[in-house]
């Protein structure tokens, strides 16, 4: 879709975040979605016992919270998910293939929800409806004449609830595959490679409670205003307290500076705002492992410093006939030694490690200044309560497994593990992302999962690993992979290296998407298509039984019932249980379970998971606790679930953080690769859904074809601010990657960097770019260069 230039604006944006200018962008996605009053009753139930969990991320709900316990982006994403707008098969007959792909994703989304399951007629270009057994049955027959279970890949969207996402791994591994890719594996996938090395589980070791008693929380890579805005509130009153709030950005995020609580009548009638931050940094792209390492370096420098006062004061009474320095005389240093020696292993290895990188090392590649570091350093050392979170400015390059280890040694230097207001904390983007990878979704499950499932249910599962997101595209590209079946998402846009991907997904025999809304994946097609319209989180779930609850899990590992509370838009629309059900029946009959009877009641689904999933146990009884229960981390409790049945300090030196084959073409003649890009959201989007064309905090309006660079940077380059250019990735296969019609606009940004929006620079990251150890796609770090554009009208 064209749209003329003079729709975009960029005004820079000096107001807080959330206060008015949220509840004035609530009211409009409120009062745009066709069903308003609807609407306000189901947004009134949001995150409520009995009511619905939030579709949009996974903050955790604080126990004491009121009426209101939706923020402005949650808000956004129950009124576009309840959208009155219907995609059915007249929109279909109307529109055909060719014609949607020319539209942008904004405008896809805007037209409503799915409403029948429709199949692609490759002869005409437009869907056409088909009965939900007729597509069973297509489904199947594909499924069964694959000449290996391992042609198939099963992905899932973290939006699928507990009992979709058990279900579906349950037939991807009776159907005889693990290839069960999910979007963990573009996400936080390196948070549970790096934390099941270093403290034995993947997931985050904090409560919700431990905000509250946190005297100092660090906030590393994340932008919580945009992407889990109920974090803001913790951090306001963290400030308030006196805690220490540090925050590691590159970029300045309003909600990372200043705050106007919209539920605080005070703020908003006198206009105030809290300040969110005590210290605010700003390193290089990849450089917070530097930074880490660093911190580091000073807690030994200055232990040996108290070491050696304690020394002096031991051999002066010595000296004096004395017996040694009492227990009360003994200065304490910084490090916990007793931690360290009850729990930790590779203390010394790690010691040695950090003693020896260079101080210019750090500086040169943190981006930081020596003094910088060292603040951070002070602050962490005064602290007996320290959190820190991450999120993907952290996971989304090549050594984010090395850098979150880092992170981990850290906190163990410090034993700031397993005690009351500190603890390791990533924080989880869609709403039960988490979830799905505790019920199985995993392409490398552990062999203890495997075994359950194989004794429950009295047959033998795959043992051999499937294959994550970038080698299932791999495999598409190849052929090797001939089915694809999405449980949710947008996998088509959420990937990286777009014309890549696509054609990857095009040489599918049979493509598969399980959807709320119509999106771009629904227009990348394999030879034979269906989309398959399913329930979402605000919708009532009616089976046999009566309505239905699902659960989620959010990124504090609480488990909590989710109701829907509207009717369904249409008839035709089925839940994602009944959904995948209803394959698995077509494909497997009753084995190894009867599907069909399974959807009936779910809580025959949550028996399932109770004999097989740890933690899981009386499940039904459990999720009627107001709030739903916690799933016990054993780290949090100093059980260390490794190899060697401790916490591991993980030394290495100092990463590069792109193959040098692509860090010597930076700046040479040929290539004109002068600045490094991340992909960030816009204020108006989560994951790939786009609520509008708008970036308040960022001061964008009209366009997301936009480009952040440093004035400097610009100018060096030879352009103007607001110039169109190209955006070209350099990378070592030579292959041109590519987009056109993009505006530069001066930002307050560190030179040597750029930004732009995720899923539009998607096509930019080459697939082989990927983190070492989590195969998660580097696009917080792409070797870029700018020219003139070659764009012959703008593309909004």
């Amino acid at each position: 879709m064209k749209t003329p230039i003079d729709r975009f604006r960029f005004r820079p944006y000096q107001r807080p975040a959330a206060g008015w200018g949220a509840l004035r962008s609530v009211t409009h996605a409120w009062l745009d979605s066709r069903q308003p009053f609807k609407n306000l009753r189901a947004m009134l139930q949001t995150n409520q016992h009995g009511g619905f969990d939030c579709p949009g991320c996974a903050w955790g709900e604080a126990p004491d919270e009121g009426r209101i316990r939706f923020c402005e982006n949650g808000a956004k994403a129950v009124n576009w998910e309840a959208s009155g707008r219907a995609v059915d098969a007249t929109f279909f007959a109307e529109h055909s293939v060719s014609t949607l792909l020319e539209m942008d994703d904004y405008w896809l989304e805007y037209q409503g929800r799915l409403t029948e399951p429709m199949v692609y007629d490759a002869e005409t270009d437009h869907y056409r409806p088909i009965t939900w057994d007729q597509a069973f049955q297509r489904i199947s027959d594909h499924l069964t004449n694959l000449s290996s279970p391992d042609q198939a890949a099963f992905y899932t969207s973290g939006r699928a609830s507990n009992e979709a996402a058990f279900l579906y791994q349950l037939f991807a591994r009776a159907f005889g595959t693990n290839n069960l890719p999910d979007c963990s594996n573009m996400c936080h996938e390196a948070s549970g490679v790096a934390l099941l090395a270093s403290i034995g589980t993947g997931k985050g070791t904090v409560s919700y409670e431990d905000f509250g008693k946190a005297e100092a929380i660090f906030v590393v890579g994340q932008n919580p205003g945009t992407n889990h805005p109920r974090m803001l509130e913790p951090l306001q009153k963290a400030v308030a307290r006196g805690a220490q709030v540090v925050v590691l950005n590159p970029l300045r995020e309003r909600g990372l500076e200043r705050f106007q609580a919209p539920q605080d009548p005070v703020q908003m009638v006198t206009n105030k705002a809290s300040p969110m931050h005590t210290a605010y940094f700003r390193p290089a792209l990849a450089g917070d492992i530097a930074v880490m390492r660093g911190i580091a370096k000073f807690l030994f420098q200055w232990q040996d410093e108290v070491d050696a006062r304690n020394s002096e004061r031991f051999t002066g009474q010595e000296g004096r006939g004395g017996n040694g320095a009492e227990g009360s005389d003994i200065e304490k240093g910084p490090l916990e030694f007793a931690f360290i020696k009850e729990h930790c292993q590779g203390f010394d290895a790690y010691q040695s490690v950090v003693r020896g990188t260079r101080w210019d090392e750090i500086v040169a590649f943190s981006g930081l200044e020596l003094d910088e570091i060292e603040r951070a350093a002070h602050i962490f050392a005064r602290s007996d309560a320290t959190i820190i979170c991450w999120a993907m400015g952290i996971t989304q390059h090549r050594h984010s497994v090395a850098t979150i280890q880092e992170i981990a040694n850290l906190q163990m230097l410090r034993g700031q593990i397993g005690k009351p207001g500190a603890g390791l904390c990533p924080v989880r983007g869609h709403s039960n992302v988490q979830g799905d990878r505790t019920m199985g979704i995993h392409e490398r499950p552990p062999q203890s999962l495997l075994q359950a499932l194989a004794t429950r249910f009295e047959m033998p599962m795959p043992q051999s690993s499937g294959v994550n997101v970038v080698k299932a595209i791999e495999c598409m590209e190849k052929g090797e992979i001939k089915v694809f079946v999405g449980l949710g998402g947008n996998f088509a846009q959420a990937t990286p290296d777009s014309e890549n991907t696509h054609q990857a997904l095009r040489n599918c025999d049979l493509t598969v998407q399980i959807s709320t809304k119509l999106n771009r994946s629904h227009l990348v097609t394999g030879r034979d298509a269906l989309i398959l319209p399913c329930l979402g989180r605000t919708d009532i779930d009616i089976q046999a039984s009566g309505p239905q609850a699902v659960t989620v899990e959010d990124s504090f590992s609480m488990v909590h019932a989710s109701y829907g509370q509207l009717r369904p838009l249409a008839a035709e629309m089925r839940s994602e249980p009944a959904i995948i059900a209803g394959i698995a029946q077509a494909t497997l009959g009753n084995k190894p379970v009867d599907w069909l009877s399974l959807t009936e009641d779910y809580n025959r689904i949550r028996d399932l998971i109770g004999d097989v999933i740890p933690g899981f146990e009386n499940f039904n009884e459990k999720i009627e606790r107001p709030g739903g229960f916690y799933l016990q981390n054993p780290a949090g409790q100093r059980r260390w679930q490794t190899a060697t049945g401790k916490a591991n300090f993980i030394a290495g030196p100092l990463p590069a953080p792109l193959p040098d084959a692509v860090l010597e073409k930076l700046g040479t003649p040929g290539h004109k690769a002068d600045l490094v890009l991340q992909t960030i959201r816009s204020h108006d989007q989560y994951n790939t859904t786009v609520y509008s064309l708008n970036d308040r905090y960022r001061g964008v309006s009209g366009d997301r074809h936009v480009v952040f660079a440093n004035i400097e940077d610009i100018h060096r380059l030879g352009f103007d601010d607001r110039e169109a250019i190209d955006v070209v990735s350099i990378w070592e296969d030579e292959q041109e990657r590519r987009v056109s019609g993009f505006t530069l606009i001066a930002f307050d940004i560190p030179k040597g960097q750029a930004a732009a929006y995720y899923p539009e620079a998607n096509p930019l990251v080459p697939l082989e770019s990927f983190g070492v150890g989590s195969f998660t796609p580097t696009s917080k770090y792409i070797a870029v260069r700018f020219e003139p554009s070659t764009a012959a009208e703008r593309i909004v």
